[in-house]
């Protein structure tokens, strides 16, 4: 993120770097004529109808698009001026100066364009950040004209200064802005009663929250979660049910769009939805996701959820089913991932998954390649097995299902395509099997149908070939707690030197031992 207390919601989407660069050209040459260019009417009368093409050219989504590209590109600048201030590169800094003034007046231009409406604070923003560039720009200027190093050294405090509250308006002027955008987008939910129109702004608010969570806390702010659970609570929108949930679940990635979900019975209002049998699967699946979302083990303030525990356990049927009737691999992940998480948010869920046969739907599924059919998918079906086996009851489930088999499947776990996501997916599926393997196997049965399906040798290779894991230190921890479980078990499966290295020492001993495999002594 750029420095100088610039706005934390604009980031640079991954994409391509001469794709990229393409789609930058236009904003960033000869912006100096540009800005000029777009102060001068087209025509010599003033034309309603050319008024009317120009601000209809685009959507609000477009124009919005527009102004963030804009203000990333502003953004970038001012932290590079920092960077070339810091080294005193006047000629540089000056250039670049030039260049954020100019980029700052076209992006107020463009905006005004488009926005008939905006408040007397944000024209004051405006003036006052416009004021500051020129005056930024007419200190740099100063600054190339004169040699004097004693001078130079007087002067770059007040630069630095005046750098800094030129950032400060930039990101007060952003502000301003996405909130009056955000406030268009909910008035346009509240008050139409029109699916289209309704549809438009809810496309438009879901572009806005993934540009960072800067502007999800806004949208939540100005009651984004409050408008789309009423939409969720009307009938006549059934239609924009899965829309409006994909959003709520981008929102819902914040501290204050968790808070009001808590506000209006959002947890409610998702069960009800997931127990409806008449809604679709689309709709159930958006459903899964927001739970899945307000329930991330990785988030801190999801803990204070009080009346999610009201109403788990019909969310958690609801989820099982979903699981058990999902007709794509997408549906699956998206269910799974939901219960994966529950399961971390208390301990009862389990006990729950157990009375409805869970663990038996889900080894089913894992039979179907077309239902689990990735890595991300396995990842969410061992993490609830590994909670699960917390419980003596699972061991029997295990045993039936043929669970055992799947485990020592998933120790081989590997990524076909390279993708750094995929292949940490990969090492958690692997991670997570041997603890669950580690956990079951205190029940003999499930140990002896695991050294049967030579499940030792598997976790030996493992700890000893980083390769195996990826070099992973957490997959070699996990392999050498199930290792020490099965020998056990069956201090035969062992070689002598595997015994030596891997079961007698301290664990500790032998995660050292084998990490040092991995150093090279050429």
């Amino acid at each position: 993120l750029p420095s100088l207390s610039l706005p934390s919601s604009m980031h640079l989407i991954q994409v391509d770097s001469v794709q990229r660069w393409m789609e930058d050209l236009k904003l960033m040459t000869d912006c100096e004529c540009m800005c000029i260019l777009q102060s001068k009417p087209i025509s010599i009368e003033k034309d309603e109808q050319n008024e009317l093409f120009l601000s209809s050219q685009y959507s609000t989504c477009d124009n919005l698009q527009l102004l963030l590209k804009r203000a990333w590109i502003i953004s970038t600048e001012l932290t590079r001026i920092a960077q070339k201030l810091e080294k005193n590169k006047w000629q540089r800094v000056h250039s670049m100066t030039v260049r954020v003034n100019c980029h700052v007046r076209s992006m107020i231009n463009e905006y005004n364009t488009f926005n008939r409406n905006s408040s007397e604070e944000m024209h004051q923003f405006e003036k006052l950040l416009i004021e500051k560039c020129s005056e930024f720009t007419a200190f740099t200027e100063r600054c190339i004209q004169t040699e004097d190093e004693q001078i130079l050294k007087s002067t770059k405090s007040c630069v630095n200064e005046t750098l800094t509250t030129v950032a400060q308006y930039f990101g007060q002027l952003i502000d301003l802005v996405l909130t009056h955008e955000a406030q268009n987008l909910m008035r346009q939910i509240e008050l139409s009663d029109s699916v289209y129109i309704t549809e438009s702004a809810i496309s438009s608010l879901f572009s806005l929250t993934q540009e960072g969570a800067h502007l999800c806390r806004i949208i939540a702010k100005e009651g984004g979660v409050v408008a789309l659970f009423k939409i969720c609570r009307q009938d006549c929108f059934r239609c924009l049910y899965p829309q409006t949930l994909r959003t709520l679940a981008s929102i819902c990635c914040v501290e204050e769009g968790m808070h009001q979900l808590e506000k209006v019975d959002g947890i409610l209002c998702l069960a009800d939805i997931l127990t409806d049998n008449t809604h679709s699967e689309a709709t159930h699946a958006e459903a899964a996701a927001v739970i899945a979302q307000i329930t991330s083990p990785h988030l801190t303030f999801t803990r204070h959820l009080s009346s999610f525990l009201e109403n788990m356990e019909e969310i958690v049927t609801a989820l099982v089913k979903l699981c058990q009737e999902a007709s794509s691999g997408e549906v699956f992940l998206l269910a799974s991932a939901a219960l994966a998480n529950i399961t971390f948010f208390d301990t009862m869920a389990c006990e729950i998954l157990l009375q409805l046969n869970a663990m038996k739907i889900l080894l089913a599924a894992c039979s179907d390649k077309h239902i689990v059919d990735t890595p991300y998918s396995r990842d969410q079906v061992v993490t609830i097995l590994a909670n699960m086996s917390v419980l003596d009851q699972c061991a029997s489930e295990i045993i039936q299902g043929n669970g055992v088999q799947l485990l020592m499947e998933m120790l081989f776990e590997r990524s076909s395509s390279g993708n750094s996501a995929e292949v940490a997916a990969c090492e958690r599926v692997q991670q997570k099997s041997a603890v669950t393997l580690a956990r079951l196997s205190r029940d003999p049965e499930v140990a002896d149908a695991a050294i049967k399906l030579s499940c030792i040798p598997r976790l030996i290779k493992l700890c000893r070939s980083p390769p195996e894991r990826n070099n992973s230190d957490s997959v070699l921890v996990a392999c050498l707690a199930a290792l020490r479980r099965l020998a056990v078990m069956s201090p035969d499966g062992l070689e002598d030197s595997d015994f030596q290295q891997l079961v007698k020492p301290r664990l500790v001993d032998s995660f050292l031992l084998c990490t040092n495999m991995e150093e090279s002594f050429v």
